[in-house]
């Protein structure tokens, strides 16, 4: 049996943020719970650059960022418990987990935050037809292959999906000498940072075939080879425009899942869009003492977002362990072009701090402005010279317009386009 203030579940870049800002705020006991061997989540396997640029005004890779939150969260005294998996959680104040010192743990605490991150989508989940040889590998996966335990996966790859993973992985296979034969994308656009794309795929000469899908898969006990085929708008092959790519080696770069089995079994509210908790702007769901943060909410652009995430759901379990709760809730309705939004609601409490708001399209446009409209009248706008599916858009909104906000129950985010 085991007490404490708060419980963050996940001890990645998220987590992390959440533990230490939790004991800024003077929260006594804070444990984190952690399944993996060590503390920081992916990131240690992320050894590229371009970590920590918006956090720490610094070009981090993924140790060094995770290096400085585990060292700070040492400093501070926050406790975790390593190789620890999180059964359920009871009644929402007791959570139950195992690991192989202390056996089965009940642990009481006033609040928890999940922060379990996200997995990779599999073969399974995308249904590509063909054989079941050795060869075919999620693109984290293989980073983690390389990059950790010193495995090249294959030498001549094609990648299926143009996520970032996928892109900084076309980098990473060339370097250590593999052949990339092409990064094949079913949408008409990439689907990763504009940043990757250019660094990862233009730079190396390694061809990026966009409204193309893998179709089926050769080879028996090792992949000898795919084909590829031209997709419709409507997602369909277009017939004879397949082509045969031989190789060895086929990354799934196809996007990434929030882990929220255990959200789901607490009854916590979810969100379809964004397969996420639902969220206010201090990261609480629908179950007051429980607070959710960075990826395992949505998928975020930039670990500086997600650990800014966790810090927030430390401030929001600091709020309602002090009793101080919200007067009143104003919904976020999604409009024109917006895909996914996070926050959902506006909690309106007696201090009011502004609030950023993380939102996706569902389609490239240019010459745009996102705006907030509240019955129908906009109260605040941002013009954007170009949007993408791909590019979180990020929108800062002051204690003006979130006063303006609160004298409705629901304001609308929509994109529309602007002339000179």
């Amino acid at each position: 049996m085991y007490k404490a203030n708060v419980v963050i579940i996940g001890g990645g870049p998220a987590g992390l943020g959440a533990a230490c800002k939790a004991k800024e705020l003077g929260i006594e006991k804070v444990l984190i719970l952690e399944r993996d061997r060590e503390l920081g989540g992916i990131l240690f396997q992320c050894i590229h650059n371009g970590f920590g640029l918006q956090y720490f005004n610094e070009d981090l890779t993924g140790p060094e960022y995770a290096t400085r939150f585990i060292q700070k969260a040492q400093k501070l005294g926050v406790e975790s418990k390593l190789n620890t998996i999180v059964l359920e959680i009871n009644n929402n104040k007791k959570i139950l987990a195992v690991n192989s010192s202390d056996g089965l743990m009940e642990i009481n605490t006033e609040t928890i935050i999940l922060a379990m991150g996200c997995r990779e989508r599999t073969r399974g989940a995308i249904n590509i037809p063909g054989t079941r040889p050795a060869g075919i590998f999620t693109a984290g996966t293989a980073q983690r292959l390389i990059n950790m335990e010193n495995l090249l996966p294959g030498k001549s790859v094609v990648i299926l999906g143009s996520g970032d993973i996928g892109l900084i992985m076309a980098r990473r296979l060339t370097w250590v000498g593999a052949k990339v034969k092409a990064i094949v994308e079913m949408l008409p656009y990439p689907s990763g940072l504009t940043r990757n794309v250019v660094q990862c795929a233009e730079d190396y000469d390694i061809p990026l075939i966009l409204s193309h899908t893998v179709t089926n898969i050769y080879g028996k006990k090792r992949l000898t080879g795919v084909t590829i085929g031209k997709v419709d708008e409507e997602g369909n092959i277009v017939r004879k425009s397949e082509k045969y790519i031989p190789c060895d080696t086929l990354l799934l770069s196809v996007g990434l899942i929030p882990e929220n089995e255990l959200s789901k079994n607490t009854g916590i509210k979810l969100d379809a869009d964004t397969n996420g908790p639902f969220v206010n702007q201090y990261m609480q769901t629908t179950i007051p003492n429980i607070f959710a943060c960075g990826n395992v909410t949505q998928v975020y652009d930039l670990v500086d977002y997600v650990t800014e995430a966790g810090e927030l759901a430390a401030e929001g379990a600091h709020l309602y362990m002090k009793g101080l709760t919200n007067s009143k809730t104003v919904l976020i309705k999604k409009g024109r072009n917006i895909r996914q939004i996070v926050p959902q609601r506006i909690s309106l409490y007696e201090r009011q701090k502004p609030i950023r708001f993380y939102l996706r399209v569902q389609y490239p446009e240019e010459k745009v402005k996102v705006g907030i409209y509240k019955e129908g009248k906009e109260i605040f706008s941002k013009k954007q010279l170009i949007v993408r599916p791909s590019e979180m858009i990020v929108l800062e909104i002051s204690d003006e317009v979130i006063r303006k906000a609160s004298e409705t129950n629901e304001v609308t985010v929509k994109i529309n386009g602007y002339r000179n």
